[in-house]
């Protein structure tokens, strides 16, 4: 029987389609050739032999419609969120009758109604678990192996079959002597006399307890892949609402303060990343503080998903009510550690934290672990030279040194997160962003150089979301 895809090994790969499409023809040529083989056996009524030869063709062809079957649905891959009826599924045929096969779990029965004889196989005794020098079971002894909820059910094949002539083709569950439970299926036909009487009843019965405790693990399988999905799917419906609550509603330019006439012409833009569906929990953020100053805010809690986009509305929410209070930077990243350590999931994180005051074109910042700002100046860009600060979260009652610099009329801030220019180390990144200068300066706005960005940046396949946060000082 094919694997079945494991919740706990999202790593494994499946074969590939051309591999199980040449599974596929073969099993479908072995189908013809089991059923043309089938159909030229003789068929003698009479026959104990002949009728079991014929019911495991049957249960051959079976086998191989149920393989044909699996094959596809490997093929298509793993099942949707949707909800999916399980597909029985069921070994492959028998290679040799050897302890385990197929053959040593499929016995034959014969109950003669005239005489009371019963005839078992030697593999039926092994399957019941009896042993084979006592006396094979009549029909009225064998529901006494029979679990209790099952036995209506065998009763009524076993009736139809002696009065109405109908096939016997079911399951039914078995006590063996060693309490072991065993799940039978049984096929069978009535045999008639001359006059058209019953006047015996054969049976093929197989255990197939493997078979439904491999198919129950099958199903409990699917079932929790679509639960993961189901909640995966919830959890990033909820996540991503709870990102687009907390950050910046404003879309294109923003100018800010909006009383001054020297403004910063702001823009940002979010780039997500093309190897998981999952919202990390980055953040940007521009706000009028209640004196005129303007704070810009990039950081990045580590991880991904409700808990961590939840983490991060906290941050961003203390980092503004801080900045709205006068708290400066160094100091303000000082307590947002406090907070981030005082938590009860410990987590990591990283930030930049600029105050701007447009009167003296000072910008007051610091930085938790974080890359700093570039300023872009005339056509060339550099990096602003970071104060220490470490990871948000890293060391408790951490201290955090806070730098100033003073910008120019046409100065342009870039503040990003990690991962930003993706499949480069830092320097890499670093003159790759800064070569942008030129067209910089070229640009009239802020939403210009992000234009520019995410034309050199966005299509690349990055691991993780990044976002931008541009700055251009005006008059």
């Amino acid at each position: 029987m094919p694997s079945h895809l494991s919740a706990d090994r999202p790593a494994a790969q499946p074969p590939g389609r051309g591999s199980v499409d040449a599974l596929i023809s073969q099993t479908r040529r072995l189908k013809g050739d089991v059923d043309a083989v089938r159909r030229d056996a003789q068929d003698e009524g009479s026959d104990p032999q002949g009728r079991w030869q014929r019911a495991l063709y049957d249960l051959a062809l079976h086998q191989l419609n149920d393989l044909d079957e699996h094959l596809a649905q490997l093929r298509e891959g793993p099942p949707g969120p949707a909800a999916v009826r399980p597909t029985p599924a069921t070994p492959a045929a028998p290679t040799a009758p050897r302890h385990g096969s197929l053959l040593s779990r499929v016995g034959s029965a014969e109950w003669n109604l005239l005489t009371d004889e019963a005839s078992w196989s030697g593999e039926l005794f092994q399957i019941l678990g009896r042993d084979p020098a006592t006396a094979p079971l009549t029909l009225d002894e064998l529901p006494s192996l029979v679990l209790d909820e099952d036995r209506p059910k065998l009763t009524s094949m076993v009736t139809d079959c002696l009065v109405d002539a109908k096939p016997i083709d079911g399951e039914f569950r078995v006590v063996r002597p060693d309490g072991a439970v065993r799940t039978v299926h049984m096929m069978g036909e009535p045999v008639l006399d001359a006059d058209g009487s019953t006047a015996s009843m054969w049976a093929v019965l197989r255990d197939v307890s493997e078979l439904r405790r491999s198919q129950r693990v099958v199903s409990e399988t699917r079932d929790s892949l679509q639960h993961h999905q189901h909640r995966a799917q919830t959890e990033h419906r909820l996540a991503v609402e709870l990102q687009e609550a907390v950050l910046p509603p404003w879309h294109g330019s923003l100018r800010l303060p909006r009383r001054s006439p020297e403004t910063l012409d702001l823009a940002a833009h979010c780039l997500p990343s093309s190897a998981s569906a999952l919202i990390g929990g980055y953040w940007f953020d521009a706000l009028e503080l209640a004196d005129g100053d303007t704070l810009l805010s990039v950081g990045d809690l580590t991880g991904h998903g409700v808990a961590v986009a939840s983490g991060m509305a906290t941050l961003l929410g203390a980092v503004r009510g801080m900045a709205m209070a006068g708290t400066q930077p160094g100091q303000l990243l000082s307590w947002l550690n406090q907070l981030l350590d005082a938590t009860v999931q410990p987590a990591l994180g990283s930030a930049v934290c600029c105050r701007y005051r447009p009167e003296t074109r000072t910008l007051a910042w610091a930085q938790a672990g974080h890359p700093a700002p570039l300023l872009f100046r005339d056509g060339t860009g550099r990096r602003l030279n970071a104060p220490d600060g470490v990871l948000l979260g890293a060391t408790p009652g951490a201290a955090y040194e806070q730098a100033e610099q003073t910008l120019e009329a046409g100065d342009l801030l870039l503040l990003h997160t990690d991962g930003l220019v993706p499949g480069h180390d830092e320097a890499e990144a670093l003159d790759r962003l800064l070569d942008l200068a030129p067209r910089f300066d070229e640009a009239c706005s802020a939403q210009d150089c992000v234009r520019l960005v995410v034309e050199e940046f966005g299509e690349t396949a990055r691991e993780n979301d990044a976002c931008v946060l541009i700055a251009k000082v005006t008059t």
